[in-house]
């Protein structure tokens, strides 16, 4: 207890932690901030455009073609080369005849002494004149604009059972909840890889570079003091977790509230971004996920992320423990050795994008057994509802390589930060794992 709280309150009480702590979600909102400005940007100048429609393909009487994206339209008659002259104008667009209503394609030619298009504002015009053009043709062609909307058919695949003790239907939509529990626990189990556990690592290796450590050991075990050194730690992240839980939703709000950006206000400001018809299915689908996420089974899914979570931090940082404890104050001796600890993360993460995929394959289902790969691939896994004793083989599995995997570095770490002046092999470390001294 005593090295926890030495641990925890030495780190929390430093200016780097609380700069970090504060300036990340501070960070955060300013990069939506600066996205929100950058991508409804409109341009220094409105351009207004010439436009030669003679077939009056963008209406008969007046142009259609609404202003946006710093652009004004106006439709004229004439030339390109005279209509050029014009001062009025920054660019001139002329549409030639349509000759045949059903192709598929349509060009139109721009002029201007002020060179091309930016990519934005081209996407924007091509927009704007493709859905004149699709009005245009089926008014040509008699059509009803309500029916041929009726034509077009959602399609949502939900699985039904027949048996009455099976987990309930899941929709299509599992797989988007799934794919975003597998990717928030990816990216916690990456921060609590190579961030905490380096921590973990480069703590001892101070200690002992320092000497410190000759002094602390004559006071407790050393594998006392590699635990609390990894409960420590690991209530630091925590506490910086909890912490950026609170200010990043916070700081968020705010941003909509003070500078009026939200994501719908985004995307409208974005050239990329699609019709009013695209925006409804965008909207739409974005309900469907919330009512998924909202149906889910958190009472379940959360205790299981935190004890992979928990599961995963102490198996990894325990070996970080054992690594630093076996290294000098070089840092480039660290590479060989942290190499065989931070492969299974990245394989894992590789595992996860083919498991939500296919949640009941053969490798999704043995890869959540295997304790180097359970922490991330499981809980992209509970979404889809495996079966109960996948669960708990896998929990079982993981809570004994924790034990083990921390008996094991304990036994390295009682040797290694002692001993000084040896450069350390993973073959030595080997040896200190039976070293009965």
């Amino acid at each position: 207890m005593l090295v926890i709280k030495r641990e925890y309150l030495t780190r929390v009480r430093k200016r780097s932690f609380i700069i970090a702590t504060i300036l990340t979600p501070l960070a955060i909102g300013l990069f939506f901030v600066a996205a929100g400005f950058i991508m409804a940007y409109e341009g220094d100048e409105p351009r207004h455009i010439a436009i030669i429609d003679s077939a009056r393909l963008l209406g008969k009487d007046s142009l259609n073609l609404e202003p946006g994206k710093g652009l004004t339209f106006e439709r004229v008659d004439g030339t390109p080369e005279e209509i050029e002259k014009n001062d009025r104008f920054d660019a001139v667009l002329e549409l030639p005849p349509m000759k045949k209503l059903d192709t598929s394609s349509y060009q139109v030619n721009y002029y201007s002494s002020e060179g091309i298009l930016g990519l934005g504002v081209m996407q924007t015009i091509e927009g704007k004149i493709a859905k004149e053009l699709y009005q245009y043709k089926i008014n040509a062609f008699g059509y009803n604009r309500d029916t041929l909307a009726s034509l077009k058919t959602k399609v949502k695949i939900k699985r039904e059972t027949t048996d009455d003790s099976a987990p309930p239907p899941v929709t299509a939509e599992s797989s988007y909840t799934a794919t975003g529990i597998g990717f928030f626990m990816g990216i916690i189990m990456y921060f609590a890889v190579f961030l905490y556990g380096m921590m973990v690592m480069r703590s001892v290796m101070e200690e002992k570079v320092n000497r410190i450590v000759e002094v602390m050991v004559s006071s407790l075990k050393p594998f006392q003091l590699m635990m609390g050194k990894i409960i420590g730690v690991g209530l630091v992240g925590l506490t910086q977790v909890a912490i950026w839980g609170i200010l990043i939703p916070v700081i968020l709000v705010s941003v909509q509230l003070i500078f009026g950006i939200d994501a719908a206000e985004v995307q409208q400001g974005n050239p990329m971004a699609g019709n009013a018809a695209e925006m409804d299915q965008t909207v739409e689908n974005v309900n469907r996920i919330m009512e998924e996420l909202s149906s889910q089974n958190w009472l379940l899914i959360v205790p299981l992320f935190i004890i992979y979570f928990l599961g995963g931090y102490l198996m990894y940082s325990s070996l970080f423990a054992a690594v630093g404890s076996a290294m000098s104050d070089d840092m480039g001796e660290s590479q060989s050795l942290t190499l065989p600890i931070t492969i299974p993360v990245l394989i894992a993460f590789y595992i996860m994008f083919a498991v939500v995929q296919n949640p009941d394959s053969s490798l999704a289902t043995w890869s959540s057994m295997v304790p180097f790969f359970s922490p991330i691939v499981m809980p992209a896994r509970l979404a889809f509802q495996p079966a109960w004793w996948e669960i708990v083989l896998s929990l079982v599995i993981l809570i004994a390589s924790v034990i083990f995997f921390v008996w094991l570095s304990g036994r390295i770490y009682r040797v290694g930060i002692l001993m000084y002046g040896k450069k350390v092999t993973l073959k030595e470390l080997w040896k200190w794992i039976f070293y009965t001294g």
